[in-house]
């Protein structure tokens, strides 16, 4: 199976620990191909994740990046609109789409979410898509 990331770039270091735990969790699963795309940060993803789910290429998607709460209402509306894109995305097309979007009050935060003590996000995307990608293949028969 080949796979795709979509992946916000607004945080660069956190854009890269989450794309790499998102590769290694791919690349454990035997996938024939991990591409990466880039996009600018977190409210393009939902757009990105259609256009690679509509190219017929990948059997699933994981979406990447990261928000972190500043001093305005911004971080509610980037959240909000990446988490229902992305699910839309997947309700639309038909292919697994996982949500790796980091949603934090501080990039310390980020950082035990992206490979840290806490958790790794992009691995968990990666493996929700995996997941979905198996279920979709077995129902197919």
């Amino acid at each position: 199976m080949r796979f795709a990331i979509v992946v916000g770039r607004f945080y660069e270091e956190l854009a890269e620990r989450l794309v790499a735990g998102a590769t290694h969790v791919f690349e454990a699963a035997d996938a024939e191909a991990i591409d990466v795309y880039d996009v600018p940060g977190a409210f393009e993803l939902p757009l990105a994740a259609l256009m690679a789910a509509e190219s017929g290429r990948y059997a699933g998607v994981a979406c990447l990046g990261a928000v972190i709460r500043g001093e305005t209402s911004h971080y509610d509306h980037v959240c909000e609109e990446a988490a229902r894109g992305i699910q839309d995305v997947a309700l639309r097309t038909g292919v697994p789409c996982g949500f790796g979007v980091l949603t934090v009050e501080t990039l310390e935060q980020a950082h035990l979410r992206s490979g840290g003590a806490k958790r790794d996000e992009g691995a968990d995307a990666a493996e929700a898509v995996l997941a979905l990608a198996r279920l979709r293949a077995r129902l197919d028969g």
